[in-house]
């Protein structure tokens, strides 16, 4: 049985796309109280030129886990009107949270059908909410024999697993990005510095990615070979060749969408070889996402590996 102690805290702090200090804060201290018991005890890279976003050194890095802290949500625009942060699915009666200068935000969005087929998304408040705060689902952590459901297990249980990683690597980077769900845009000042500072030019993206026709729940961890992006097969092939010499259970993603941090790596003109392999899960971008608890173990084994073979 996988222990998941952590995950729900992660799971409930608020920070979107644009508003990760809570997240950045929350992890941090995080280490600076457990790192005393992992095997290498990493330098933090973080501060001045590098916004919200941070990367842990560990030893003689040659590969860096990338994983995402922002998630999607909302920011309330004009009379309540909630504008998407990212790609949030618009389901009438879902819970958000947040807080303005008022005080604590405990809400629901309502979802209005206008004459033209558009819809109008308000956020229900007896009062008007101060404009540019930002609004995410409320925690609603459950956990099965099985399975894992709540709101942003993409990708909170990405950042998770990069920390369980974190607890064993001897010789790796761990970097922690911000807005990947509302375009990106701190990758490449990421991977600039991993190349400039440290000489590692491959990546593996921690992320959750989708069940699909060809994605099954409960079929291990999916490594990618398509979606947005094309990672070069090269580098793919060297981590195919790592798993099929193992005991971990994974499946090929061949997508025609869908992007991630490696995408952002991608269109940078930063020479970086990236793979995203995440464990797939269901009721995408809702206050429901559901995974598989076997495709989590699967995932944090063949990081745990790939870290240690790259």
């Amino acid at each position: 049985m996988i222990d998941l102690k952590g995950l729900e805290e992660l799971v409930a702090v608020r920070s979107a796309s644009g508003d990760e200090a809570n997240i950045k804060n929350y992890i941090l201290n995080y280490i600076k109280q457990n790192q005393a018991n992992w095997k290498v005890q990493p330098q933090i890279i973080e501060g001045k030129g590098f916004q919200d976003a941070f990367i842990l050194i560990f030893g003689k890095p040659t590969t860096a886990i990338f994983s995402h802290l922002d998630s999607i949500g909302f920011m309330v625009g004009y009379d309540n009107v909630l504008v998407p942060i990212g790609g949030p699915r618009l389901i009438d009666g879902t819970e958000l949270v947040g807080e303005d200068s008022k005080g604590e935000i405990d809400t629901e969005m309502m979802v209005i059908e206008d004459e033209d087929g558009s819809k109008t998304v308000k956020l229900v408040s007896d009062r008007i909410v101060d404009r540019g705060t930002c609004l995410t689902f409320k925690p609603n952590y459950r956990e099965s024999d099985t399975h894992i459901q709540s709101p942003y297990m993409d990708n909170r249980l990405g950042v998770w697993v990069a920390l369980e990683v974190a607890k064993t690597l001897e010789n790796g980077a761990i970097v922690f990005s911000t807005y990947e769900e509302h375009g990106g845009g701190s990758v490449g000042f990421l991977g600039r510095y991993l190349i400039e500072k440290h000489n590692v030019y491959q990546a593996l993206i921690s992320d959750i990615t989708w069940v699909t026709e060809g994605i099954l729940e409960g079929g291990g961890v999916a490594i990618s070979m398509h979606d947005k992006g094309i990672p070069r097969r090269a580098f793919v092939n060297k981590i195919i060749e790592v798993a099929r010499q193992s005991e971990i259970t994974y499946q090929f993603e061949v997508e025609s969408a869908g992007g991630s941090d490696g995408t952002m790596l991608q269109q940078t003109d930063l020479p970086f070889d990236w793979c995203f392999i995440g464990a797939p899960e269901q009721n995408v971008h809702t206050a429901n996402e559901l995974v598989n608890k076997f495709d989590i173990v699967q995932m944090v084994e063949l990081y745990k590996l790939l870290m240690q073979k790259l």
